[in-house]
């Protein structure tokens, strides 16, 4: 099964998260299948960039999103309504 999740970079207690396509049996650090955008908690406000575009690709061939990225995808489509 294809998952959309988070991947982990960044140095020790200075996180920052790539959003990737992968085969969900992978581990958190293996070779993505495509990068949707990114998520850095520790800006003020919290910064996130997601390729809406990709993000629909990918969840109408099967994708099942992780909830952090289900509510990411959640905000930034709100957002997007709001400035267009």
């Amino acid at each position: 099964m294809i998952s959309i999740r988070l991947m982990r970079l960044g140095g020790k207690k200075k996180p920052f998260y790539r959003i990737i396509v992968i085969d969900s049996r992978k581990p958190r650090e293996s070779k993505a299948k495509d990068i949707l955008g990114y998520y850095d908690p520790l800006k003020e406000p919290p910064e996130v960039k997601i390729d809406i575009e990709k993000a629909k690709f990918w969840l109408e061939r099967g994708a099942q999103a992780s909830n952090t990225v289900q509510s990411l995808l959640h905000k930034v489509s709100r957002s997007e309504k709001l400035t267009h």
